[in-house]
């Protein structure tokens, strides 16, 4: 997991990332803090999740999306954009 965090950090940069066992079925604990520590994003992940590279890059995507709404820099529109391309991937998958 090491190189995980690591990977994380440069993804993520400037954000300090701290990867953290959470949980008994082996979740993750993804926390990102801004450059005077304060808790920007905070996210669970699975195993699997962290350790594919398709799905990793996927987490990455996540995180930086959740940080831009953390910090309100995404307007509400593109949020609902996002919500709405979310849905229709998640029933896309299911046919």
């Amino acid at each position: 997991m090491e190189s995980i965090s690591l990977l994380l950090g440069e993804a993520l940069s400037p954000y300090q990332v701290t990867l953290t066992p959470s949980g008994i079925r082996g979740e993750w604990r993804v926390t990102l803090k801004n450059a005077v520590g304060t808790t920007v994003v905070e996210r669970e992940f699975n195993q699997a999740q962290l350790s594919d590279k398709r799905q990793l890059t996927d987490v990455v995507d996540g995180l930086h999306r959740d940080v831009l709404i953390a910090e309100g820099r995404l307007e509400p529109c593109v949020i609902a954009a996002l919500r709405h391309a979310a849905q229709d991937k998640l029933l896309a998958s299911r046919n």
